[in-house]
């Protein structure tokens, strides 16, 4: 699927994360965050990188639920959020309020998730 990035002129890559969930674009959130993580990654701040992967799952997992329709893999990926986005609370990161505000966001669409 092409993304069409155009609609995301946020400033930075957590302001258009926000964006994509709160309007339930679940895939595109997901490639938003990924240049940080690897960068995170590479610079060997490996808290930083497992928690954007934990928010990068989050999507993800919600992605598989309202937009694949696999609730089997949603069920797979949603515990990589809650098992990556606790080291939030211990990191030192610009903005730390922007990324407390997508966790409940995702946690909130999360809610609404009925698995049969």
């Amino acid at each position: 699927m092409k993304i069409d990035y155009s609609i995301f002129h946020q400033n930075t890559a957590i302001d258009r994360f926000i964006f994509a969930i709160e309007n339930g674009y679940f895939v595109e959130a997901h490639e938003l965050l990924e240049d940080d993580w690897n960068m995170y990654k590479k610079q060997g701040q490996t808290k930083k990188a497992l928690m954007l992967k934990g928010l990068i799952n989050g999507a993800t997992a919600l992605a598989l639920f309202f937009i694949k329709k696999r609730p089997s893999a949603y069920e797979k990926v949603w515990p990589a959020f809650l098992k990556y986005i606790i080291l939030l609370d211990d990191l030192e990161i610009e903005e730390k309020e922007k990324f407390y505000k997508a966790k409940e966001i995702l946690l909130n669409i999360n809610n609404k998730v009925k698995i049969k």
